[in-house]
């Protein structure tokens, strides 16, 4: 079954910028030559498929176009692993009959599905070639748009092409001694269902791991300005992680956090992100 491994970076433009040319200079990249892409998303007016957790677009890239169906997947290890099928069109429409054979359609009147947002952006990529995994590095810079709402979009995705899945992980650890950013749960799509409103984020379940459920929370808190009862209770229980992690200003960072989760705060929480899924990783948990 296709699927994809990525982790996926929120950041300022300035620090995109900074990481762009860190990553570049490096030896083991091979930088490639930017394109534009443009991302119809498709929906019910029920929004059937965001209701199963999946997202359907048609991209647009240079004179040739892909549809994709994807599932909002899982988060293992600060990656996301996600089901994907992908088919290259002749033109910009929808073609039905490609998505008969997907078990994510069923019970859905696909004569139903019409656009519902864009993701609209530049996107430079660098690969990685470390000798243990391949690791493509995609800067995506634009905005979301559905109807008249307008969001800003500026992300870099590391994505497994092959090798070693935990090379993501230590690549995102090199970067955060470099510049700030979060790791952000909330994709491309569920940005884009949220700003069309039809989409609000739900929680993990319970029994999640702590530090998913507050990366998530923290992911809500950077999209909809409000602390979820997720996100506290998820910081209560990942506070005895934090005896494990070493520098003692992620530790302060933390728990003045705790204290005031204020939105403005979550862009610089990548480093602590990395330390408490060091200190999981460390005690054999996934």
């Amino acid at each position: 079954m296709p699927q994809e491994l990525e982790i996926k970076l929120t950041l300022t433009p300035a620090a995109q910028e900074s990481a762009y040319q860190w990553l570049t200079a490096l030896p083991t990249a091979t930088v490639g030559s930017a394109k534009t892409l443009i991302n119809t998303y498709f929906d019910t007016p029920a929004a059937a498929l965001n209701r199963q957790r999946a997202a359907l677009r048609v991209r647009q890239t240079g004179d040739g176009y892909i549809q994709t169906l994807k599932t909002q997947g899982e988060f293992v290890n600060g990656a996301h692993r996600r089901q994907e099928w992908e088919w290259p069109l002749g033109r910009a429409e929808l073609e039905l009959d490609l998505l008969a054979d997907t078990p994510l359609v069923r019970n859905i009147d696909l004569t139903e599905l019409s656009p519902v947002f864009e993701t609209n952006f530049e996107r430079r990529v660098v690969m990685l070639d470390d000798g243990d995994a391949v690791i493509e590095c995609a800067f995506d810079t634009g905005q979301i748009n559905a109807g008249d709402k307008v969001m800003p979009l500026c992300e870099l995705e590391f994505e497994l092409k092959s090798g070693d899945e935990t090379r993501l992980l230590h690549w995102a650890c090199q970067l955060a001694a470099q510049v700030p950013f979060f790791l952000n749960l909330i994709s491309k799509a569920e940005q884009g269902y949220h700003l069309a409103g039809l989409h609000e984020p739900e929680p993990l379940p319970r029994d999640a791991e702590p530090v998913n459920r507050f990366f998530h929370g923290l992911s809500v808190l950077w999209l909809t300005g409000e602390a979820t009862g997720e996100l506290r209770g998820a910081m209560g229980d990942v506070a005895s992680l934090l005896v494990d992690l070493a520098a003692s200003e992620l530790k302060e960072r933390f728990e003045a956090f705790r204290a005031n989760p204020d939105p403005s705060w979550v862009g610089q929480m990548g480093a602590l992100q990395l330390g408490l899924l060091q200190s999981v990783s460390g005690r054999g948990q996934n």
